[in-house]
């Protein structure tokens, strides 16, 4: 099939499509393929750049403070995206939100380039709040471009996801060698450039992924006529820009503030009184995103939109625990590739960073075979509680192929080969809940709630991102037998986790009505 058919309608008028879908999906493919090039590119880097030693370009921090760092970074990119939902919802429209977020990260990739602490922390920062605003809404648009009927949604979103993946593929490649490979730091050298300063090229080349998709997406707002336009307040006047600009800002700035204190307390509070406080902070805030989300809007809601509303909080909890174990991909799977295993295949060396590139790989070529697979199968295929309880069993399983592995260390390194089916297996589960996630909740949201439903949505990684930070940091390459406790914990967590979920899909597909 070609990319684009033009099929006629009722009325005889041509439409556009792209691989059988609305012409718009074209534009949000790859607008996302570069902002998740620029994301997975840094991310890519960012444990290993921590850790480097600060003589190797680096700035010397532990395994622990480097992935507690990274856990907060990456929870604090999925936390914005519900003030960042409530925003585009109520102030800027869901286009506009999405250029403004683009903008905003290409400024943060870029700021990273520059060989300073305070930049490295401004362009986190940056980057954090410009996802915000660009990932929730996003993907609220494709789901706008299918009616709640139309049965291509979820294979429409399995193709977006491919779009993310294929940018996710060519990120670790790219970045990862301008940030690692010794070819690229002797030609820094032949040019007079500083070779332990190749980590900041990877940094900058992600804010060049990001520049390309913006260009793409206003390139594409033809396509996008009537889709996630600003909302007229009464008498039919807009918001000005600056001012749903400043407001989501200042959300935004007040929801970190409070998160980041907690954490600070938690680990304050954890330090003193052990694991019981962990559980505290956690229900804390929950606790503080339930009221909120309860006041806002959830008492105005019919009885069949509560229940609806019921099991999107379902699938946003069990969400959690997938990306906790997930998750670990950036942290202790990437440092157990740096640290554990030998980094050549078929006597070829490459960069330990390569192996992100691993997951996303895998999707290109699997995503669409289940959008192949959802389609045929209808009304027959699985329901999306049942696909999460399967998707969370197999990133457990991945885990136990992970602690497998080391046992075939013996005082050496591991074959690459460990990780490579680490990452099938896990890229298995993820097609399984990730894009099947957003789709369904584009499809349980009321219309008028699509972004603030998606930022609740991205609220799981937040949490799973956070307490995968803090199980990577026990991550100990110079205990090889404690990696694989460690991994045997998270894979027992996850089989269990799985195991209450397959039990709850009945009640919650009752919870759910006529959706599937």
């Amino acid at each position: 099939m070609t990319a684009f058919t033009v099929e006629a309608s009722d009325e005889a008028v041509p439409e556009k499509h792209f691989f059988g879908h609305p012409i718009g999906l074209m534009t949000l493919f790859f607008t996302e393929l570069w902002e998740r090039f620029s994301y997975y590119g840094m991310r890519a880097l960012l444990v290993l750049y921590m850790t480097a030693p600060r003589e190797n370009g680096g700035l010397g921090y532990s395994n622990a403070r480097a992935a507690l760092v990274y856990g907060t970074y990456t929870s604090a990119v999925y936390l914005l995206a519900m003030p960042g939902g409530w925003a585009a919802d109520r102030l800027l429209g869901l286009k506009t939100a999405v250029l403004i977020g683009g903008i905003i990260i290409a400024a943060g990739h870029f700021t990273m380039a520059f060989e300073s602490e305070t930049a490295f922390y401004t362009g986190l920062v940056l980057i954090v709040l410009g996802t915000g605003l660009l990932k929730p809404n996003i993907s609220a648009i494709v789901g706008r471009l299918y009616t709640p009927t139309d049965q291509r949604r979820d294979a429409g979103f399995s193709i977006f996801y491919m779009g993310i993946n294929i940018g996710a593929f060519i990120a670790p490649l790219a970045c990862g060698f301008l940030a690692q490979s010794a070819t690229w730091k002797a030609a820094l050298a032949g040019r007079g450039f500083d070779p332990s300063a190749s980590w900041h090229w990877g940094f900058a080349a992600a804010g060049v992924g990001m520049t390309l998709g913006l260009v793409q997406f206003i390139a594409g707002f033809k396509y996008l006529a009537g889709v996630g336009e600003q909302p007229q307040r009464e008498g039919g006047a807009t918001t000005p820009i600056w001012q749903g600009l400043l407001s989501y800002l200042g959300v935004a700035a007040a929801l970190f503030a409070v998160v980041t204190g907690l954490q600070q307390l938690h680990g304050l509070v954890v330090t003193g009184l052990g694991g019981v406080a962990g559980y505290a902070y956690i229900a804390l805030v929950f606790a503080g995103i339930g009221a909120l989300v309860w006041f806002s809007f959830l008492r105005t809601l019919a009885e069949d939109e509560l229940k609806r509303m019921l099991a999107i909080v379902y699938f946003f909890l069990a969400s959690i625990v997938f990306w906790a174990l997930f998750e670990q991909a950036g942290s202790s799977l990437n440092l157990y590739a740096d640290r554990l295993t030998d980094c050549r295949i078929f006597g070829f060396a490459f960069p330990s960073s390569y192996f992100q590139s691993l997951n996303a790989l895998f999707i290109i070529f699997l995503a669409p075979v289940f959008a192949w697979m959802w389609v045929q199968w209808g009304n027959r295929q699985p329901s999306s509680p049942l696909k999460f309880s399967i998707g969370i069993l197999l990133v457990a399983v991945g885990f136990i192929v992970a602690a497998v592995g080391v046992a075939f260390l013996n005082g050496g390194r591991l074959s690459p080969w460990w990780l490579v089916a680490v990452y099938l297996i896990h890229t298995l589960g993820e097609l399984c809940l990730s894009p099947v996630g957003l789709s369904t909740m584009t499809k349980l949201a009321p219309e008028r709630l699509s972004g603030l439903v998606m930022g609740i949505w991205f609220l799981g990684p937040t949490f799973g991102n956070y307490i995968g930070g803090l199980i990577a940091g026990h991550f100990d390459e110079n205990r090889p037998e404690s990696v694989s406790t460690l991994f045997y914990q998270v894979a027992a967590t996850g089989i269990a986790v799985s195991v209450v979920a397959f039990v709850l899909t009945p009640f919650i597909r009752r919870l759910m009505g006529n959706v599937r």
